[in-house]
């Protein structure tokens, strides 16, 4: 017999499931930026303009003014933007945007509202919202409590930033790799963040080219990573090569976007890292497992489903899970 059905209870030993990452285009959606809220709805960021993308596939501006760049505050297409590197959405639906070049934390109500949370010009001070400075800010994620973290990649730092506005400087000092506490640790161009339910950050240190986990205290670790290269194993065995974002699911796993290995890895909260797409080839192709090819992935984040979505130049990527079973039944069944 070639086919077969069983109907079982319990997975027998000889039945194996899968399941394979497959790598698809979402259409027609071009940004620099990319972040999902709760209802399945993509934010993203293209010529100036905020945008988001709804799971019927409409696409609607909720501010900005197409190819106006600029910094004020305003409703709808009066405010303006220079570029937003990253973007997070709270449990209220507001987005909040990295506005790097103006060295800016910036909040979009959906109503389309904009105002400036925090910073305005180039430096490094704690202090609350217009009068705090950033150097270089590329991302931002948020907590169940509605704080939000920027990676400043300018000054080396993760900053905080309460609901209030007041910044402050959650962990780094400078230039470095150490672990520690707060401002004992130290970061190397940390360049993306995400937040678990339970309030620890994670941070792709882009210039170490390792992830380091962030305890709500503030304690600082490595949870993987050592020198730069490719190579898969456990903690610092593994390496990476200028890792750009990272996402968490709510199992504990993190991705991360491995810009020059042109590849999604995983890692599991045991701290073992493995390849789930890309990484054979440089290229635009969708596919399954390593059969997919990125040109420079970038942002990354997960949905409540598991779907990780992917920023590759102004493309966004979905990987999703199809499953499979395979086994060799051979005298394993009744009648055989």
């Amino acid at each position: 017999r070639d086919f077969i059905t069983v109907e079982t209870s319990v997975n027998p030993g000889w039945l194996t499931l899968r399941a394979n990452p497959v790598v698809s285009t979402i259409p027609d959606f071009y940004t620099s930026a990319v972040a999902l809220d709760s209802k399945g709805n993509i934010y993203g960021f293209s010529q100036n303009q905020v945008l988001k993308l709804s799971p019927s596939g409409v696409v609607s501006v909720m501010a900005g003014s197409l190819g106006v760049s600029g910094n004020g505050d305003g409703t709808g297409s009066t405010a303006r933007f220079e570029t937003l590197d990253g973007l997070e959405v709270d449990a209220s639906g507001n987005v909040y945007g990295i506005d790097r070049n103006n060295q800016r934390v910036r909040k979009i109500t959906p109503l389309g509202v904009v105002t400036t949370f925090a910073g305005g010009a180039n430096g490094y001070r704690d202090d609350t919202g217009r009068f705090a400075r950033f150097s270089s800010p590329t991302d931002i994620a948020v907590d169940v409590s509605g704080n939000l973290y920027v990676a400043d990649l300018g000054n080396h730092r993760i900053r905080k930033i309460t609901p209030a506005g007041v910044v402050t400087t959650f962990a780094g000092s400078g230039s470095g790799s150490a672990d520690g506490t707060g401002t004992e640790a130290q970061f190397y161009q940390p360049q993306g963040l995400a937040v678990d339910a339970a309030g620890n950050v994670y941070v792709a240190d882009r210039g170490n080219h390792r992830i380091r986990k962030i305890t709500p205290e503030g304690v600082v670790s490595t949870l993987a990573g050592s020198t730069q290269g490719t190579a898969n194993g456990t903690g610092t065995s593994a390496q990476f090569n200028y890792p750009s974002d990272v996402s968490v699911d709510a199992a504990g796993n993190v991705y991360y976007s491995d810009h020059e290995a042109y590849s999604v890895r995983k890692i599991t909260p045991e701290g073992v890292v493995s390849t789930l797409v890309g990484g054979e080839r440089r290229g635009n192709l969708d596919g399954t497992g390593t059969a997919a090819a990125f040109q420079s992935p970038g942002k990354i984040c997960t949905d409540t489903a598991g779907n990780i979505y992917l920023l590759d130049y102004s493309r966004v990527h979905k990987i999703t899970r199809e499953f499979s079973l395979s086994g060799d039944a051979t005298g394993q069944l009744s009648g055989d």
